[in-house]
């Protein structure tokens, strides 16, 4: 490599839950600059979760909001991806792991991408539904990430053309 990687960007703790990856998200769903309408909307959010989740037999009561949240991300994030790799004159999917970090960004943009895709609402009812949804293992980021899975399964074949 001619140059060399560059370093990476530390990211401060929110406000709120005091977490690192409360901010991150919060950097992701942030459109135009605006990192305050950002956190509103995640912290309505996490509100309208917690008052769902004692709604649902399912989720036990003592969990909060952020662990419900955590455990959605979790539960979306893609241990495995397909990379397009040209050999000759084909093109293959090549399937490869994915590390911790590109793992979590993964999960967060999938989740958000599918909140947005939820019809009409606030956007803040859309991600609390999409975030109950990954939580107990279904809606479209979750689709996502056994779509990516079984795209994986199925290029097993071509995993010798790793990069």
């Amino acid at each position: 490599m001619r140059k060399s990687k560059p370093k990476k960007r530390t990211v401060l703790p929110d406000p709120k839950y005091n977490d690192v990856h409360v901010s991150l998200f919060v950097n992701h769903l942030m459109r135009q600059g605006k990192k305050s309408v950002a956190y509103r909307i995640f912290y309505d959010a996490l509100d309208l979760v917690k008052s769902r989740a004692e709604k649902i037999d399912k989720i036990p009561a003592e969990k909060t909001s952020i662990e419900i949240w955590k455990k959605a991300m979790e539960n979306v994030a893609p241990s495995v991806e397909v990379k397009s790799r040209r050999i000759g004159g084909a093109t293959f999917q090549v399937p490869i792991e994915v590390g911790p970090v590109r793992k979590i960004a993964i999960s967060m943009k999938n989740i958000i991408l599918y909140a947005k895709k939820r019809g009409g609402k606030p956007m803040s009812d859309k991600l609390a539904a999409e975030i109950l949804a990954a939580y107990a293992e279904e809606g479209g980021a979750f689709k996502k990430k056994e779509d990516t899975h079984k795209m994986a399964e199925a290029n097993k074949a071509f995993a010798h053309f790793k990069f």
